[in-house]
């Protein structure tokens, strides 16, 4: 057994790797720059734990997602590999000495957010730390082209600078041909190198269902389906309404959001992983580091806005590579919305101008402050103050980040933090000229470990139930120590961060690029029609569909999905349809025929051949023109067969 297979074993229990993944590692094992395509449940993150766990030193894992980062960082503690991360929220303080025990403390992996990445403080610690790897994870974040384009992973590129000789991992689980080049191109590969897993589920059944009562039509596919599911919502509100649906009906569930705290998180994925609660209605905040192998079904209650969204989302149904189900929930209604938001995700360029200004007088900027500073934003309380509407700010800022002058986090909880400050002969001395606070001290170190060499994230709320005092009590103690320096003591926080990646400039010096954002309104525009085109197509397999748009070249009917089943209902098999079609298609794209001769010409049985001509009539595929003559109808908006 190779070293790779021995850590897997040992940390994960898995006798062998999944597909690619021991391809991928052995890539990076040469010194090669690296990418890993792999769709939702691949096993992106074992690839790069398992190398750098087989190598002296410590690997930077690139992630722009904060809850996956906390989670990955929690389960690797739980093997007992040391982990850390570093992300916007975090003081001054608690980055130092994390970067400090990243150089000093034997850890095997830093987790960072992309936006810390140019700050003098991690650049200057950088330089001191033996780093095995660079791992690049939602790498699609890097493309101008990707459907979640961070301007702050271009940092990524200096960084290498300082790791000349060190090895580059890309992963992402979505990506067109597009993008894939550009990830490369971006990260500075020395020379292109894919790893692709094909993006087809054969298990996972794509469904669309064109109706206008969408509960009722989500009640039926629960009672028809036997196990867990997911349902995915565009908006907070809508998730509650549907579980409140859902449990008059008698059916186990629960909602899920960013806007939920910590422990309420843990314990309803709990409930859902452990199928005490068997349905989850949530916004796309779920899912990430979500992984539960027999979700049966994945039900979109409205249109996602990209199909590589949707792809990801979907794709945590079947994961155990059972049968499984994909189901998008659409009507008209759908349509108006989706092109709707494509005049509220652009606001105009004078608008966003105004939301940035107003944003530095909100937090009391002055011209050129601010830069690789955080603050706590209340968006609703924005909005109040300087009369704009949340929606249009909510993507004005969005705007602003990509232009890479803010970065907005979700939002967050942050437990409270406590970090002793002197050292342990010290903190007895004062323990012993300060009896008062002796029994205190002694149950925060009975309950907490690592307080000398870092933050640790502490509940007062447990603390008072431990002391059987008030809360107010604790918070007096940890108050009073902070004021005389024996502990620092950051109180948990709850609240969404706006962070200045540039220092704050005036209205003038703002550049909004003309350019860029017609180009991107476009690629958006793109997107929104592509998933359009998903849910309105009646005549082309909904995995084709999604195959050719990641770029699979000539992808197979998948037989199962609901156009694929209405085809089957003709009692042709699959192979005699396609044959059929395919004579049929080249011989009307060469000229009109009368039905007649195009049965002549066509050396199947006239039934079948009839059939398939009658299908192609009922989905637009032919028409009649020029009298009895059938012609190849290539204006037809569904995509081409």
């Amino acid at each position: 057994m190779n070293i790779y297979r021995q850590i897997l074993t040992k940390y994960w229990g898995y006798p062998n790797f999944r597909p690619l993944q021991e391809e991928i590692i052995q890539s990076v094992a040469e010194g090669k720059d690296t990418l890993g395509l792999m769709p939702t449940g691949g096993g992106k993150s074992i690839v790069f734990q398992v190398y750098a766990l087989s190598k002296e030193g410590i690997c930077i894992v690139v992630t722009p997602l904060i809850a996956l980062m906390k989670d990955q960082v929690d389960n690797l503690k739980k093997k007992g590999i040391k982990a850390l991360a570093i992300y916007s929220g975090m003081t001054k303080d608690e980055i130092n000495i994390t970067l400090d025990n990243c150089i000093f403390g034997d850890y095997k992996f830093l987790y960072v957010s992309p936006e810390r990445l140019g700050t003098e403080l991690f650049l200057a610690k950088l330089q001191k730390m033996k780093v095995n790897l660079l791992a690049i994870d939602e790498s699609h974040c890097i493309s101008q082209w990707g459907y979640d384009f961070r301007p702050s992973y271009l940092k990524i590129a200096d960084i290498r600078q300082q790791l000349p000789n060190i090895p580059v991992l890309a992963l992402t689980a979505t990506a067109t041909k597009e993008v894939v080049e550009d990830i490369q191109n971006k990260l500075q590969f020395k020379e292109h190198n894919l790893f692709s897993m094909s993006f087809e589920r054969k298990n996972l059944n794509y469904f669309v269902r064109t109706v206008e009562d969408k509960q009722k039509q989500l009640l039926k596919i629960i009672e028809n389906i036997p196990g867990t599911g997911v349902v995915y919502v565009r908006d907070r509100k809508k998730t509650k309404e549907i579980v409140a649906f859902l449990r008059e009906n008698k059916i186990s569930s629960d909602y899920y959001h960013a806007g939920l705290d910590n422990k309420t998180r843990d314990f309803k994925q709990s409930e859902w992983k452990t199928g005490r609660c068997r349905v989850m209605v949530a916004t796309n905040a779920f899912g990430m580091g979500i992984d539960k192998a027999n979700v049966r079904f994945v039900v979109h209650m409205d249109l996602p806005d990209s199909l590589e969204a949707y792809f990801q989302e979907a794709g945590r149904g079947g994961r155990d590579e059972k049968k499984a189900y994909a189901i998008l929930l659409y009507n008209n209604a759908d349509k108006i919305k989706l092109e709707k938001s494509i005049r509220v995700s652009f606001p105009e360029i004078d608008y966003i101008k105004r939301v940035y200004e107003a944003l530095g007088n909100y937090f009391q900027i002055p011209i050129g402050g601010a830069k690789f500073m955080s603050y706590d934003f209340d968006i609703g309380d924005f909005c109040a103050t300087f009369k704009f509407e949340i929606l249009s700010v909510f993507n004005a800022i969005k705007l602003l980040q990509l232009e890479g002058y803010i970065e907005a986090t979700d939002d967050l909880y942050n437990p409270s933090k406590v970090h002793f400050t002197i050292n342990r002969d010290d903190l007895y001395k004062f323990q012993v000229s300060n009896a008062a606070f002796d029994g205190f001290i002694k149950l925060v170190l009975r309950n907490y470990t690592g307080l000398f060499t870092d933050f640790v994230g502490i509940d007062e709320v447990f603390l008072a139930k431990q002391a059987n005092v008030s809360i107010d009590i604790i918070y007096k103690y940890l108050q009073t120590l902070a004021g005389q320096g024996i502990i620092k003591y950051i109180p948990q926080r709850k609240t969404p961060l706006i962070a200045y990646t540039e220092e704050r400039l005036d209205q003038k010096s703002l550049h909004i690029s003309k350019e860029n954002y017609d180009i991107r309104k476009a690629r958006y525009i793109q997107k929104v029609e592509a998933v359009l085109d998903y849910a309105m197509s009646t005549n082309k397999c909904r995995s084709q569909i999604l195959l050719s748009y990641f770029g699979d070249k000539d992808p197979y009917r998948c037989g199962q999905c609901d156009v694929c089943l209405r085809r089957n209902e003709l009692g042709l098999s699959k192979y005699e349809f396609d044959i059929i079609l395919e004579k049929v298609k080249a011989i009307l794209k060469k000229e009109p025929t009368r039905i007649d001769l195009l049965v002549d010409k066509v050396s199947f049985s006239e039934d079948k051949i009839f059939k398939v001509i009658q299908w192609l009539l009922d989905n637009n595929k032919v028409i009649y023109n020029d009298g009895d003559k059938l012609f190849w109808n290539d204006t037809n908006k569904g995509d081409a067969l």
